[in-house]
């Protein structure tokens, strides 16, 4: 355009410019009546904000127009603020972005009702001026999108860290008193709330669980998952859910080993929890793939608490059986473990078998003689089930 007509749309939108102030609590009025749950739910001063940023936008929008604006003002300093101050706010980004777009249309509308044969606005000159308009409407958004985007990415990166660093000091039983209140704040938990930690080792270099966060999120559970010492584990606010329904939720992602262990007393209570899901996990054999709770594991705890009683018990019951030959030995396990299983049955144990009884009976008689411990004793029955479950052997066979 020539001069002439470039000082005629400079001076339409400079005769807007007392009126900044009035436009811009016009467009805040359409965001809150397109939007009242929004407002309702915004405290004061945000609402506040809210009111003083659109005013300057429009204000610095209209100079920029105008060809009045500050050199060292440039307006997309200004959008990229509000960008980042939106993210922090914990405002989305298509809020803010059909804010813009309606303050846009606003300003458009302010222009028509302006005395236009006074002005000298003809079709042409308005046709130039929305499509300058719009196209600072694009950039606009392009520069809030990106410091949106990256503000919030920086903010997510800052609460994973900072969450991160709560489950490490909870994992570790920190002794801080204040902690457990900081923890339950930060991740929104309620104070005393059942919290569950689940633990699953890394035993090659596949995630032991695939996406688990994903698949509480369908089920509408909350999770906190971090990695440390060589396993995956988790903190799980626990209201409304049972440690069964938990493990059958992680079951379709398990790709390894996997503990769950329950803090009734909520985070405080969480080291404790993350040592028992720890051990729980590594009873179950490498290569294993399975989710257990703690307490279908106590006697494996047990006996892994404590190497030494463990080695002991296995040679005061099972060891004889251990120096048969290969075939005869795995025989003689299964039956017993069979036999264990059914109460020193042996009717039970054949049929579970798929042996004759006679035949059980014979193997029955040579368990007792070699380990010299009669099956019929319950304190027999039960250390020969532990010394069973020292040498890893609890499955029973044929």
């Amino acid at each position: 355009m020539d001069a002439e007509l470039e000082a005629r749309l400079h001076r339409a939108w400079a005769t807007l410019i007392p009126r900044a102030d009035e436009i811009a609590d016009s467009i805040t009025a359409l965001l809150e009546y397109n939007d009242p749950t929004w407002f309702e739910r915004a405290d004061p001063a945000l609402r506040a904000d809210v009111v003083h940023n659109t005013r300057e936008h429009v204000r610095r929008g209209l100079r920029t127009l105008a060809a009045q604006d500050d050199p060292e003002h440039r307006p997309a300093d200004v959008w990229r603020e509000t960008g980042r101050r939106r993210a922090r706010q914990g405002i989305s980004m298509e809020l803010v972005l059909n804010a813009y777009t309606l303050g846009t249309r606003v300003m458009w509308e302010a222009l028509l009702e302006l005395d236009r044969a006074e002005l000298g606005l003809d079709d042409h000159l308005l046709l130039i001026a929305g499509q300058r308009l719009w196209h600072a409407l694009d950039v606009q958004n392009a520069v809030l999108i990106d410091s949106h985007r990256r503000e919030s990415a920086r903010l997510a990166r800052r609460d994973l860290q900072r969450q991160q660093g709560l489950l490490d000091r909870l994992a570790d039983g920190s002794a801080e008193p204040e902690l457990a209140d900081e923890a339950a704040a930060a991740l929104g938990i309620a104070p005393g709330e059942p919290v569950a930690c689940v633990v699953a080792p890394f035993d090659t270099l596949e995630e032991p669980l695939r996406s688990p966060e994903d698949r509480l999120e369908r089920a509408g559970r909350v999770s906190f998952w971090h990695v440390r010492g060589g396993a995956q584990f988790a903190l799980v606010p626990m209201e409304g859910c049972t440690g069964e329904e938990l493990a059958a939720l992680l079951r379709p992602a398990a790709a390894g080993r996997v503990g769950i262990a329950l803090s009734a007393e909520g985070v405080s209570g969480f080291a404790g929890a993350y040592q028992l899901a720890a051990r729980a996990a590594q009873t179950l054999p490498r290569g294993r793939i399975e989710v257990v709770q703690v307490s279908e594991r106590l006697p494996e705890l047990l006996l892994t608490a404590s190497p030494d009683v463990s080695a002991l018990l296995a040679e005061e019951t099972v060891a004889p059986l251990l120096g048969l030959g290969r075939h005869q030995s795995e025989v003689l396990l299964a039956t017993l473990a069979t036999l264990v299983r059914c109460n020193g049955s042996p009717t039970k144990a054949a049929e579970e078998l798929y042996c004759h009884r006679n035949t059980v009976l014979y193997r029955l008689k040579q368990i007792e003689g070699l380990t010299g411990r009669d099956l019929r004793d319950p304190r027999d029955r039960l250390l020969l089930a532990l010394g069973l479950l020292a040498i890893g052997h609890t499955e029973g066979g044929r």
